[in-house]
């Protein structure tokens, strides 16, 4: 996709030397979950394990997959948990991680980088609109989201490939100045945000993609509108080529291939 490869590209520069920072530094965040963060990799994977960097939308699902994996294998992979624009300065210059867990564009950029090992389409994100449970508003298409006073949460184009789709879709319709009048100043960079802004009240509507919505159903209702956006994006599992595990790496993508579409699509990552 043009636009998140553009933002991806003109991100790289900034991101490689923040990331080069950030290792050396040698910071231990957690991520909520208990996976490691970006900046653990290093200090949490074991001798042995395979480190899988795991895009941030992607949480339940690669933690089903590990535990499979796991308990089939006795092979441990150690998770950690990011946006995929700050994985890719490292798998560019590898220097972290033994699996990808993104969406496109970012195989592609995976295999320009001559990194690419191999890789299993498991699914596909979606921008879904979103809204309390019951539908309190009445909100039953995109257009309803320029409805005066209502509040809307997206999320922001310059670190999300569903912004990009989003702003993009609301430009072709005409209304893209009228909804954002109604987002203000609540542009997330992840989608969870948007999840937590819909759950405790904070907001009316958001657009999220549908596995991450799957993840808030009880606190969440999905509305039905028909997919009006340019491109398919899928969800892809990838080896990287400076592994140094490959046969352990070339199980676990045998083991994705049997599992992981059925895995993912219980999470929601349909279109």
């Amino acid at each position: 996709m043009q636009g998140a490869t553009k933002t991806a590209v003109r991100d790289f520069t900034w991101m490689t030397v923040a990331a080069v920072m950030v290792f050396t530094a040698g910071c231990g965040r957690k991520t909520p979950s208990g996976a490691a963060g970006p900046n653990d990799v290093g200090a949490t994977a074991a001798a042995g394990e395979l480190v899988v960097l795991c895009g941030s939308s992607f949480v339940n699902p690669t933690n089903q997959l590990i535990e499979e994996f796991n308990a089939r294998t006795g092979i441990k992979l150690t998770p950690t948990v990011g946006g995929s624009e700050d994985f890719l300065p490292l798998v560019r210059v590898g220097s972290k991680g033994d699996v990808l867990i993104t969406h496109d564009p970012y195989l592609d950029h995976v295999a320009d980088a001559d990194k690419l090992a191999d890789s299993v389409q498991v699914g596909y994100v979606a921008p879904v609109l979103a809204v309390a449970p019951g539908n309190p508003k009445n909100i039953t298409k995109i257009e309803d989201l320029t409805k005066e006073g209502l509040r809307v949460a997206l999320t922001d184009p310059q670190y999300s490939t569903a912004g990009e789709m989003v702003f993009a879709l609301l430009e072709n319709k005409g209304i893209k100045d009228a909804v954002l009048a109604n987002v203000g100043n609540r542009l997330t960079k992840g989608h969870a945000n948007l999840g937590t802004l819909l759950k405790t009240g904070a907001v009316d509507a958001v657009i999220i993609w549908n596995g991450v919505a799957h993840t808030f159903a009880d606190s969440l209702e999905v509305v039905p509108t028909p997919y009006e956006y340019d491109e398919d994006i899928r969800v892809h599992i990838i080896g990287l080529n400076y592994t140094r595990r490959p046969e352990a790496l070339r199980t676990f993508l045998e083991f994705v291939k049997e599992r992981g579409p059925d895995v993912f699509r219980e999470h929601g990552y349909v279109k």
